[in-house]
């Protein structure tokens, strides 16, 4: 317990050895880099989400898709309010924040029930956004609860959902190896070579590189990997490289641009009951999921258990930050399960660090050039960079389960719920066919929701000791 304490204890000398202490300062040539690289870990997914939706979103009323012009803004937004978002959840407003080092990012859980509301004329985007708000807000008001129902959230749920996450974010490395979902040169030569390059040179710099540098292993690897595909593509060996979005986001948002609130333009939001309620269980979905990474963080990174007021302040800033992004027109956020697989494996806590990390993300939204740079990192360098990381956030759930009693009650509640909640994800149908559309998109493509749902409701239903015959 004393080294646990003594990582958490406030240092105020500037000092190298602080980034594995929460707290204290550390030279910015340290930081920046440790910072970069949880920006470059996220960068893409935290925009991937914003793409699908807002291409598919209509204006309400028209008919009308958004303008090329008008998603790069909200694009722009995004890395704002991720930004914001990690700022608080490192230095806490009133009750809003953890104190932990947790990496805000827009959300892929929303995807399903996002693409009903917006795809809906009478809705729209401005429907999309206005329940976004209110779901936002409403999460918030969950987390401050906390303490309420956290004595519902025993041990082996908490491990189940940490487990679910790692295991979802599994085919998400692979596809990005592949070159990303849905191109069409998915898994060509040169995508899987230039993956497992990566990925080899980010094991190699892990043991080669000294001290604190070893645990940059990740931004060598990135970085490898980005120079090996610009070699390939102006070479002309294989097109893995493209800086042409860089000139048009030029074109189209200039060189400087102050992200704007969505009560300025002209999509202004649209508060409907009918679109909050289509939402409203999916943030308690990403609720359950910041648990287990908020749990993840403290089992793994800092060797002890989560704290209640940790719990509420992760959970008020993964819904307040939600309803700011929602302001900004852009889409809900959550904690970064990429960066916590970071934070586990590297050990690097320290708070300040990360915040840098955050204001890389703020600038490259003032700066919307630079954020289009970071864009064109190929997703194969991303898939080779993150899949160790995503299986070190499944590793953390394991050593999780492993402190819970081992009987028939657990057995039981392990099983059925990876059982129930992964299968649903794998089968190869619909099925909830026969209930209403929004309850297949929260369970058939998410394993993480049926994975906390079964496992929520075997341990308050199962007796935890069996009556004596």
């Amino acid at each position: 317990m004393e080294n646990n304490s003594n990582k958490e204890e406030k240092v105020s000398t500037v000092s190298t050895a602080n980034i594995y202490k929460l707290n204290g300062r550390v030279p910015l040539r340290k930081a920046i880099p440790f910072g970069l690289q949880h920006v470059l870990a996220m960068f893409v997914a935290n925009l991937a989400p914003v793409l699908i939706v807002c291409s598919a979103a209509l204006v309400r009323g028209s008919g009308e898709h958004l303008t090329a012009a008008e998603i790069t803004q909200i694009l722009q937004c995004a890395m704002f309010a991720a930004g914001i978002g990690t700022c608080m959840q490192l230095y806490p407003i009133w009750k809003i924040g953890s104190k932990l080092p947790i990496v805000m990012g827009v959300s892929f859980t929303f995807l399903g029930s996002l693409l009903i509301i917006c795809t809906n004329p009478e809705l729209g985007y401005e429907g999309m956004i206005g329940a976004v708000i209110l779901g936002g807000i409403f999460e918030g008001l969950v987390g401050l609860s906390a303490k309420y129902w956290k004595r519902f959230l025993t041990p082996v749920v908490s491990a189940c959902v940490v487990i679910a996450i790692g295991l979802s974010l599994l085919s998400v490395g692979m596809d990005s190896w592949g070159g990303g979902s849905g191109v069409e040169d998915f898994g060509a030569w040169y995508h899987l070579l230039v993956g497992a390059l990566t990925l080899i040179v980010c094991l190699v710099s892990r043991y080669v590189l000294k001290g604190v540098y070893k645990n940059l292993n990740i931004l060598v690897g990135l970085i490898f990997g980005y120079i090996l595909s610009i070699i390939f593509t102006v070479a002309g060996i294989a097109p893995m490289v493209d800086f042409s979005g860089i000139q048009e986001t030029i074109d189209q948002v200039g060189f400087f641009s102050i992200p704007k609130l969505v009560f300025f333009t002209s999509h202004k939001p649209v508060f409907n009951l009918g679109a909050f309620l289509t939402i409203a269980i999916v943030f308690l979905v990403s609720a359950a999921e910041t648990t287990g990474a908020t749990t993840a963080v403290c089992t793994g990174a800092l060797g002890r258990d989560l704290k209640m007021e940790e719990l509420q302040g992760s959970l008020a800033v993964d819904g307040f930050s939600s309803a700011i992004s929602g302001c900004f027109g852009c889409l809900p956020l959550t904690s970064f399960s990429q960066n916590v697989g970071l934070v586990t494996m590297t050990r690097v806590i320290n708070r300040f660090t990360i915040f840098i990390g955050a204001l890389i993300l703020i600038l490259a939204s003032l700066f919307p050039p630079l954020g289009a740079f970071f864009n064109s990192l190929p997703q194969a360098v991303l898939g080779g960079c993150t899949v160790m990381m995503f299986g070190s956030i499944m590793y953390e759930g394991i050593k999780m389960l492993k402190n819970c009693e081992f009987n028939d009650r657990t057995m039981i509640i392990v099983s059925l719920s990876f059982c129930i909640g992964v299968g649903l994800t794998q089968t190869s149908g619909n099925f909830f066919s026969a209930f209403p559309k929004e309850v297949g998109d929260i369970f058939n493509g998410n394993a993480v929701a049926g994975v906390f749902v079964v496992s929520l409701l075997l341990s308050l239903l199962l007796p935890k000791k069996k009556q004596a015959n």
